[in-house]
């Protein structure tokens, strides 16, 4: 194989992935892969995110300039959150502002944004990766075989699992903690008029949550990974239907790790010029699991590092993002506010900011 060359080789076309592939200078010959085909309606892989929006993720599309289409938004655009802590009873509705998407719509506009001169590898993975001469050789695979691909700089924007992450054998001083995701869809004639966020400490020392969409409810929880977290799953749905919850025909089901940044994680220890963004480097809010916001200020950082110049691109990020992982140590403390069942419960019962709801 005659390799291809790049300066730059993003690994994951997700929020990350190509907000940083939109921010490289021109002067950089870039690679962008993923293994969805962004260019279909329908992919083969969804993940499984409840796709809302928050206010910290709001200020960063403004920070980009950007603003939602009205393709990627799914009604019904709503203003509570029903928060439930079944262990003590309690029930409160407290109102937020969020977006409700189609996540993968999501994902597609923001790939219609990258730059048409940009070279695109949609429907491949990598497959091995290792440091040679100054360069890292690649081996990524798609429809059309394998292909060799050398890049100055490697970005792995590619999730929970990261596979440059893995492959470029990153360690963490201290790992995120991992969950498992699992998410099912019913169908709904008519959809509740909130967002719901559930504790049960039986369950899980994370949450769950429903989500309307169109003409379907989402059900989903992070759960501790193992055997039996699908069994822990179906517990919950019917700890929900007990209390009222209401789950038409199933549509179908995902399930994909996340990762929960703990106070004291570090930045993976990483080679010279390979960077991790978004939730590939532990970029995720630990309190509430949103993403977009760090997928967005992560690429954001790397495009400023990466615009300088190429060499010891990874020392000079993890120099740049600190900041950043300050903001999530702060998150940390104020975890413990939304997890540990005595401060959940004497919060609620204040009633702070909680609103009457006349059930439907």
């Amino acid at each position: 194989m005659n390799p291809e060359i790049y300066d730059i080789a993003i690994i994951g076309a997700g929020p990350a992935g190509v907000t940083l592939a939109r921010l490289l200078d021109p002067r950089f010959r870039v690679l962008l892969v993923d293994r969805r085909n962004l260019h279909e309606d329908e992919p083969r892989f969804r993940k499984a995110c409840g796709g809302l929006v928050a206010p910290d993720a709001q200020a960063m599309l403004a920070t980009l300039g950007l603003g939602l289409p009205q393709s990627v938004l799914v009604g019904p655009q709503l203003f509570v959150v029903r928060t439930l802590d079944l262990a003590s009873g309690l029930e409160r509705a407290y109102q937020r502002f969020y977006f409700n998407i189609d996540r993968e719509r999501f994902d597609r506009w923001l790939a219609s944004l990258v730059p048409e001169s940009l070279e695109r590898r949609y429907s491949a993975q990598v497959v091995d990766l290792r440091a040679e001469k100054g360069v890292h050789r690649l081996v990524v695979k798609d429809v059309n075989g394998m292909h060799e691909i050398h890049a100055r700089v490697v970005v792995g924007a590619d999730g929970a699992r990261s596979k440059v992450r893995a492959l470029s054998l990153c360690t963490w001083t201290s790992p995120p903690k991992e969950y498992l995701a699992v998410q099912e869809w019913f169908h709904a004639d008519t959809p509740p008029p909130w967002f719901s966020v559930v504790f049960d400490p039986g369950l899980t020392d994370f949450y769950a949550w429903t989500i309307p969409k169109g003409n379907a409810v989402l059900l989903g929880a992070a759960l501790p990974p193992g055997a039996d977290a699908l069994a822990r799953f179906h517990a919950l749905k019917g700890k929900l239907v007990d209390r009222g919850f209401r789950f038409g025909r199933f549509l179908r089901r995902e399930a994909h790790p996340i990762l929960r940044p703990r106070l004291l994680t570090r930045p993976p220890m990483t080679p010279e010029n390979v960077i991790l963004i978004g939730e590939a480097g532990g970029f995720i809010s630990p309190s509430s699991a949103e993403g977009f916001s760090y997928a967005f200020s992560s690429a954001m950082i790397a495009a400023a590092v990466l615009n300088a110049g190429l060499e010891a691109a990874a020392p000079r990020f993890t120099i740049a993002a600190s900041g950043l992982r300050w903001q999530l140590r702060m998150k940390n403390l104020k975890a413990p506010f939304m997890y540990r069942p005595f401060l959940r419960r004497m919060i609620m019962e204040t009633g702070i900011r909680h609103l009457e709801m006349k059930q439907p």
